[in-house]
């Protein structure tokens, strides 16, 4: 039997930079900039999940369900970003993703379901998310993994 030697977070080597890292994600978060990003892409993303029934087009069967689903993954993609900056650069870039899906959606999706109305909803929706979610990735990339901002690095 081996003795295990149980160690605490308070004696870990990068506490230090592990704190600032986490203050520096906090205050992120509590910038105007971040929480309105992260409440237009929840409005977003729930729109786009109700948008065929708002727009009225909920009879194209294939379309609804897209939307349905490309909405709830949007909203859960983004909503909570703040709270991690420095850690969700990835879930930015799907949410990107998603937006641009949604743009060719209404061509792409099987059945006849490209509409003026179709096409015009999701045009403009996928736009305003696909320039959210490139707007929660530019704050991501603000900092690095190290920690420290670009500027601080340049400043070196």
């Amino acid at each position: 039997m081996t003795d295990r030697t149980q160690t605490t977070l308070e004696s870990h080597p990068d506490i230090l930079e592990m704190r600032e890292r986490h203050a520096r994600a906090e205050r992120a978060a509590t910038t105007q900039q971040g929480q309105a990003v992260e409440a237009l892409a929840l409005i977003t993303g729930l729109y786009l999940a109700a948008s065929p029934w708002i727009a009225g087009f909920n009879g194209f069967s294939t379309l609804t369900v897209n939307n349905l689903i490309t909405g709830i993954a949007y909203a859960f993609l983004l909503s909570g970003f703040g709270h991690a900056y420095e850690r969700t650069h990835a879930r930015a870039w799907a949410a990107a993703l998603l937006g641009v899906w949604t743009v060719i959606a209404p061509w792409v999706v099987a059945g006849n379901v490209d509409t003026t109305r179709t096409v015009v909803n999701n045009i403009i929706v996928g736009v305003v998310a696909l320039l959210l979610a490139l707007a929660a990735s530019a704050a991501a990339n603000k900092t690095d993994r190290g920690g420290r901002s670009r500027s601080a690095r340049m400043a070196r």
